[in-house]
């Protein structure tokens, strides 16, 4: 017997390239696309142990866990990093940067997360991009939550390495992901005698064994279901448009922050309008109520909705809606946010869900 997961014919070098080449297209980049067998943790990790080492200064901006995480890894790979952190329910500005570079000029390494959907920020890449340009240093993004949700373009913004993941906004696979890499970046890898060789975390196998050779055979069998997948992600996008994909994610942001607000009981944004990122909302729990609480009761009623509670030291204060991908719906937002209600409504709050329901419909793009 057959089934639609197995006893499929093997993916080609061929068909494999030119999965690259519609991702590639994606971000609008010139740049070499190289997807990567597992998690984006894979080329994000990857890509920060074959670009650093020792003589490396680093700086490394925490607007949220996996800034932490990459420094981390920088100082693992003996770099010498200067954290730039602000608050969680802000993001960080194009000054502070210039500022970071004023105090340490020998800086030739920027990372950032573009979008942090678990404090649900975001940050000004292109604005960013150009004062570490006039620096000289690597710039290395993290765009795996904003890729769908809002633009992303490595190119235009002077991003080395810039890696995706498709389980968020673009509503596709988790396990495999991608990173694009400027002639800077390989240059940077080539000359680290500390970046990984013959290794899965290795860049530089990817260049030499595949890109190098004009892309004509892998360099071990692919998850061949998770590139299906992508494949099918990707033609999805490109059906609906990736402005119209980005567009749906930002109406479902606003009438979010708008429906909470108007929902009443205490609710509130965790971030800043102007800061706030399209692909997820985050929001402040009412003062003595227990997020982790409240998110477990609203998901008694529909345990399929989008809610968590935030991670960590978060999670008793904030709330996630993650109206991403097949989520980023009026009616995901509606019913959320009437989950939300019931739960605040059974812990003897005031609610408005009529009015919470009126400003979706107002805020809704």
């Amino acid at each position: 017997m057959t089934h639609p997961f197995l006893d499929l014919a093997p993916l080609s070098a061929a068909h494999f390239a030119s999965i690259e080449d519609r991702v590639a297209r994606l971000l609008s980049t010139e740049q070499d696309v190289v997807i990567m067998q597992g998690e984006a943790l894979l080329p994000l990790e990857g890509a920060i142990r074959g670009t650093a080492g020792p003589g490396t200064t680093a700086l490394n901006v925490i607007t949220g866990p996996y800034g932490q995480t990459f420094g981390d890894w920088l100082r693992d790979c003996g770099a010498t990093v200067i954290d730039l952190a602000v608050p969680f329910h802000t993001a960080v500005t194009a000054a502070q940067v210039r500022e970071a570079f004023a105090e340490h000029p020998s800086i030739d390494f920027v990372s950032l997360v573009h979008a942090e959907a678990a404090t649900g920020n975001t940050n000004p890449v292109a604005e960013i991009g150009e004062v570490v340009r006039e620096h000289g240093a690597i710039f290395y993004l993290d765009a795996v939550a904003s890729i769908g949700a809002e633009p992303v373009l490595p190119d235009a913004w002077g991003v080395d390495l810039c890696v995706i993941g498709a389980q968020k906004a673009m509503g596709g696979p988790a396990g495999v992901s991608a990173v694009s890499v400027s002639e800077r970046a390989w240059a940077r890898m080539a000359a680290n005698p500390a970046a990984p060789r013959r290794s899965y975390l290795s860049l530089l196998d990817w260049k030499q064994r595949w890109v190098d050779g004009g892309r004509k055979a892998l360099l071990h069998a692919p998850a061949q279901l998770e590139m299906l997948a992508l494949e099918a992600c990707v033609e999805r996008i490109e059906g609906e448009g990736l402005d119209a994909v980005m567009a749906r994610h930002a109406s479902a942001a606003a009438a979010t922050r708008a429906g909470a607000l108007a929902l009443g009981g205490g609710l509130e944004p965790y971030v800043y309008e102007a800061d706030a990122a399209p692909v997820a909302t985050t929001l402040r729990a009412p003062s003595g109520v227990d997020a982790s609480g409240l998110v477990a009761k609203a998901l008694a009623a529909d345990p399929v909705l989008p809610l968590v509670a935030g991670g960590g030291a978060l999670a008793k204060s904030m709330i996630r809606v993650n109206h991403y991908g097949p989520d980023a719906t009026r009616g995901v937002v509606h019913s959320s946010l009437a989950a939300l209600g019931a739960a605040l409504a059974e812990a003897g709050l005031t609610v408005d869900l009529e009015g919470a329901r009126r400003a979706v419909a107002g805020a809704w793009g």
